[in-house]
């Protein structure tokens, strides 16, 4: 996927995922997301941190004992933002193409799909990935090590998309869509339907 591709994707995930913050309740804010110890309130204020000074980011890595784990947990929970006001921050970043440092410009559209369904699922909303930029994200996680590790924590499964032309792995075939297959990839199976079965933990 070329660097244009990526980008429009972002620009109209941030747009649709601020459309998303919107509709929501105080209290569908306060719920659990998919990612453990994270609110659905922490989830979206991550989200507009990608254009966090480096130095903001460098000294929480360090209050955090290097654990980036923590130090994400850390800057979101810590972060002043409202809640409600996530959504404006979201569409304020529409156009740029900043992303943090030490990462690609692909990070950026893996947060907001992945994040999107950590958002939506634990407040029983159905959302949808585009299917080629999904795929990009699906392709960029099967080969990381770090914070995710899908190559390691599902050797025995082939997965086969059943909406783009792609699969991953080898052993039993599993078929599922490519947004289901990304949430597996992100260790959030409990999110992908017909892959609920097959183990990992959420980051």
């Amino acid at each position: 996927m070329d660097s244009d591709t990526i980008w429009r994707h972002v620009d109209e995930q941030r747009l649709d995922v601020a459309d998303l913050l919107d509709t929501l309740t105080d209290d569908q804010f306060a719920t659990g997301s998919l990612c453990v110890g994270w609110s659905v309130r922490d989830v979206a204020v991550h989200l507009t941190q990608a254009h966090m000074p480096p130095s903001r980011v460098l000294g929480a890595m360090v209050r955090s004992g290097l654990r980036f784990n923590v130090m994400v947990h850390r800057l979101a929970v810590d972060d002043p933002t409202p809640a409600r006001a996530a959504a404006d921050k979201l569409r304020a970043m529409v156009g740029s193409r900043r992303h943090a440092m030490g990462t690609t410009e692909m990070e950026p559209l893996l947060d907001v799909l992945i994040h999107g369904q950590d958002i939506a699922v634990p407040v029983g909303i159905s959302r949808s990935m585009p299917p080629d930029a999904a795929g990009a994200v699906a392709q960029r996680l099967w080969p990381m090590r770090f914070p995710f590790h899908p190559r390691r924590d599902h050797t025995d499964v082939r997965f086969i998309a059943t909406d783009v032309d792609l699969e991953f792995g080898a052993g039993r075939p599993v078929e599922a869509p490519i947004r289901d297959i990304v949430m597996v990839f992100a260790g959030r199976p409990a999110a992908a339907g017909v892959l609920a079965g097959l183990d990992s933990s959420p980051r």
